[in-house]
């Protein structure tokens, strides 16, 4: 009797250890044993990255799970046995449809009919729906290998453009152009610090023009002032009555009838006084000459 109580201790621990140890990995899949669930199950005709306790959801949230996959070989389909929570009611009608990710696993997808519940135990028809890798598989890369021929001639284009001489040639210039505006800007710099000196000095000698200015503005005033104290009408009226006179000497002198125009037309008269003249200068001579014909002085 103790024999038999050992062997069914051992019995016992085995068992359980088998049972924790299947509860174990199965919740290490994501498969809780322990939640009350219902059974439904799908066919599908391929599980492309479907595994086990691969998510149910409706409108985004889990209601269910993946529980077994397995191949009828008779039918020559997959078999899906899916567990939902217990309240979680499928009307006649729902349909799921095998979303693959873009990571490469897949997940079921349940749309809600409008009829009668489903008994649990019954098959949901799937549906074929392009997941997300199936619209990158039908659209994104057709497009891409479209693209990949004039990617490959624009690297060529690429690849001859950056090897040609005279793109070397432009860089360099481009460079000894880029040095000669650092030179420039340096020198200009330099023009801009000798010229910041050199404003004082110049300010100085503009004020001092504009002081020079100023004291010969004033001298103009003061000249100004002094020719309005001058007479100047008095002046004016004084040598208008003088060019007066000289034109009525001017117009006697030209005029043969009056006295002075006589003496100056008169050719006879011109000519007894330079005869007067001539006269006087040989008496003179000859009084030079023979002094005491003409003067006798008498001593007592």
């Amino acid at each position: 009797m103790k024999f038999l109580t050992k062997n069914v201790k051992i019995a016992l621990t085995v068992i359980v250890g088998m049972a924790l140890l299947y509860w174990g990995i199965n919740y290490l899949k994501g498969v809780n044993l322990l939640t009350p669930a219902n059974r439904y199950f799908t066919e599908v005709k391929s599980t492309d990255g479907l595994l086990e306790a691969a998510p149910v959801t409706v409108n985004g949230f889990q209601v269910g799970q993946v529980r077994e996959i397995n191949y009828d070989y008779q039918k020559n389909k997959i078999t899906v046995m899916l567990a939902m929570d217990k309240d979680m009611t499928i009307p006649e009608g729902s349909t799921l449809n095998m979303v693959t990710g873009l990571m490469g696993g897949a997940s079921l997808v349940l749309n809600l009919g409008d009829g009668a519940a489903m008994k649990p135990g019954s098959y949901i028809p799937t549906t074929d729906i392009p997941g997300l890798m199936d619209h990158v598989t039908e659209n994104v890369l057709p497009m891409v290998n479209g693209m990949l021929p004039k990617v490959d001639s624009i690297m060529n284009n690429v690849n001859g453009l950056t090897g040609d001489p005279a793109l070397a040639a432009a860089l360099m210039r481009l460079d000894a152009i880029t040095r000669q505006l650092q030179n420039s800007s340096q020198q200009l710099t330099l023009l801009l610090t000798n010229l910041n000196r050199s404003v004082p000095t110049v300010m100085g000698n503009v004020n001092g023009i504009a002081g020079n200015l100023n004291g010969a503005s004033s001298d103009i005033t003061d000249f100004t002032a002094s020719l309005k104290q001058l007479p100047l009408d008095s002046t004016v009226k004084t040598l208008n009555t003088t060019l007066a006179n000289l034109q009525a000497l001017s117009e006697q002198l030209n005029d043969k009838n009056s006295t002075l125009g006589k003496v100056m037309n008169d050719r006879e008269l011109y000519d007894n006084a330079n005869h007067a003249i001539a006269s006087l200068d040989s008496l003179l001579t000859d009084i030079k000459a023979h002094p005491k014909r003409y003067i006798n002085v008498k001593v007592f």
